[in-house]
């Protein structure tokens, strides 16, 4: 699988901060039932790993580590099951290593110089991060118009009701939202409910 197919897999991806491995399959589950099939575990628990063995067995789930900060974190991912990769930032041994492996890789950009970096990767996909705090849609918009080749999947402080305006620009392929799934123990049919309406967000 390309990066460009799992952006295009559905507008938004969730992404995931999951404490108890017993709540992996039913939320995987809600997920792509509601529609969102690329589901984004973020690294920040201690259960992250566990989590994305657990939601790669659930049928139609494709499953990504998110938070990757360095070599060592992507290819334990990569060993749990995890189909492709997210980070916050991009650095050399990073974007090295995950150019090396060929899997789908989405680095996390908020300047021009941190999208030719990229560029030099031989990468022209990137994560936006953080999207509304690096200025929002007016500042992608501006990183933008230099790199017509480039597509992004802005992530951070995007809600239900401004996805839609994100998605509409041309250079946004999808976004990354948390709302999809919110803190504290998980009510699976109001996740596949918010899933269900997130799936069929459109610019």
């Amino acid at each position: 699988m390309k990066i460009d197919e799992v952006m295009e897999l559905a507008p938004v991806i969730p992404v995931l901060v999951v404490e108890d491995i017993a709540h992996a399959r039913p939320i995987a589950e809600a997920l792509v039932a509601g529609g969102l099939r690329a589901l984004e575990v973020t690294l920040r628990t201690p259960a992250a790993l566990d989590v994305i063995r657990e939601m790669a067995k659930v049928e139609g789930a494709v499953v990504g580590a998110g938070t990757v900060l360095n070599p060592d974190q992507l290819e334990q991912a990569v060993d749990a099951g995890a189909r492709f990769i997210v980070s916050p930032g991009l650095t050399q041994s990073l974007g090295e290593a995950a150019v090396g492996s060929g899997i789908p890789f989405l680095p996390g950009i908020a300047t021009s110089a941190d999208i030719m970096r990229g560029l030099d990767l031989g990468l022209t996909r990137f994560k936006f991060f953080p999207a509304e705090a690096n200025g929002g849609i007016p500042a992608l918009k501006a990183l933008a118009a230099p790199f017509h080749m480039v597509r992004f999947c802005p992530t951070g402080g995007i809600t239900a009701e401004t996805a839609s305006d994100w998605l509409a620009l041309p250079a946004v392929k999808c976004v990354g939202g948390s709302w999809v799934v919110p803190k504290g123990e998980p009510d699976i049919a109001r996740i596949e409910a918010l899933a269900r309406a997130t799936a069929g967000l459109r610019g």
